[in-house]
C-alpha cells in the first residue's frame, strides 16, 4: 500500500469514528441516571424534561402544569409519592396518562 493510499484510509477511518462520535452525543447526554426515574404529570408549563407528546419537541415544551405525557426526572422511589392535579392517584405516575381535569 503505498503511503498517499493509507494516509488517505487512516484519514477516512478517523472522519469516520469523529463522526459516528458525534451523532452519539445527545443519545449519550439524553441517558437517565439510575438513581432517578420518569415521572408523568408532575412537570409544571414549559418545565419538563422531554418528550411532552404531540404538539412538542422535548425539553421544556410542556404546554400546561401537569400535563400527563410530559415527564420529569425525579429521584427513583418517589414519583408516585410526588403530587399531581391532573392524575387519577392524585400522584405522578411512571407511565404516560390521560389527565382528569384540574
Amino acid at each position: 500500500m503505498s503511503n498517499s493510499l493509507a494516509t488517505q484510509t487512516t484519514a477516512a477511518a478517523l472522519a469516520l469514528a469523529l463522526g459516528t462520535a458525534l451523532s452519539l452525543g445527545p443519545i449519550a447526554a439524553q441517558a437517565q441516571p439510575a438513581d432517578k426515574e420518569k415521572c408523568y404529570g408532575v412537570a409544571m408549563k414549559g418545565k419538563n424534561d422531554c418528550a411532552a407528546g404531540p404538539g412538542t419537541t422535548c425539553a421544556g415544551t410542556a404546554t400546561r402544569d401537569y400535563q400527563g405525557n410530559a415527564w420529569k426526572l425525579v429521584p427513583a422511589g418517589t414519583c408516585e409519592k410526588t403530587a399531581s392535579k391532573t392524575s387519577d392517584t392524585g400522584f405522578g405516575q411512571t407511565k404516560e396518562f390521560k389527565e382528569k381535569k384540574a
